[in-house]
């Protein structure tokens, strides 16, 4: 079962991560492109794959947190749909597993009684927008070894599950479970995802408490054996997403204490 590590922000730039992730012993870093310097027009002018190879570990992406391809301003929604076709060609280029993604859950209004989220009073039009994503991704991906994985966050509405339904449908998406972010939740995604558990493909791994996520591993209430046992069952690949240098040093401690790493 691979280990990786996060885009760490104390770290200025990827020499930094990959030195930290090879001197952790760990197989791969999720560049996060929420970040200026990991940005498609940026990855286009490396070459990830030598840098890999030179220090024998791989990347994968995380899509930026705000990517909405279902925006209803049309140019917008375009925008976020050719950052991912140049993130999946840069994914193809260099030999990348994985690309994780957020659903967008859109805004939202607040009634007297309830919270009317666009989306869901809209959905006909939420759902095409990702059907024509899920065939843009189909056509460029076709049948390499790379997957959009869907995470797991605040808890998926009835709207969201519809639109995960159908990109389920397609070999090209699979899941993320990031076990720190359901907990914190009450674990209310957790059925849906194991009902799909042949579609799990990557994990995020941290500890949480109450409603604090992304504690080093061992610092919170996460049945971490159970979620581990999980991931390997269904070969998946894991990454340790603490926030800080400290906190991921403590979480490789604790695998490699366990013989997980």
């Amino acid at each position: 079962m691979d280990i990786g590590m996060p885009t760490l922000i104390e770290y200025d730039g990827l020499k930094s991560n990959v030195d930290a992730c090879r001197s952790l012993g760990l197989k791969f870093i999720e560049l996060n492109m929420n970040l200026p310097e990991y940005q498609t027009d940026a990855l286009q002018k490396i070459d990830l794959s030598s840098v890999a190879d030179s220090n024998g570990i791989y990347f994968t992406l995380h899509l930026d947190e705000n990517l909405n391809v279902a925006d209803f301003n049309s140019a917008v929604a375009q925008a976020y749909t050719d950052t991912v076709k140049r993130s999946i060609d840069i994914a193809l280029r260099n030999g990348m597993p994985v690309l994780n993604m957020h659903l967008a859950r859109g805004v939202y209004f607040t009634l007297p009684h309830a919270k009317v989220y666009l989306f869901e009073k809209y959905s006909q039009m939420y759902a095409r927008s990702y059907l024509k994503f899920r065939d843009v991704c189909e056509s460029m991906i076709g049948d390499a070894d790379l997957k959009i994985c869907i995470e797991n966050t605040a808890g998926w509405a009835e709207h969201e599950k519809r639109v995960l339904d159908c990109l389920l449908e397609s070999d090209v998406f699979a899941l993320t479970f990031d076990i720190g972010h359901s907990h914190c939740i009450g674990d209310c995604d957790e059925p849906y995802i194991l009902s799909h558990a042949n579609k799990l493909f990557h994990f995020h791994i941290h500890d949480a408490q109450n409603k604090s996520a992304h504690l080093p591993l061992g610092d919170g209430d996460v049945d971490l054996t159970a979620r581990l046992a999980l991931a390997r069952a269904h070969g998946c690949r894991c990454v340790a997403e603490t926030k800080t240098s400290a906190g991921l040093s403590q979480s490789v401690l604790w695998l490699k204490a366990r013989e997980i790493l």
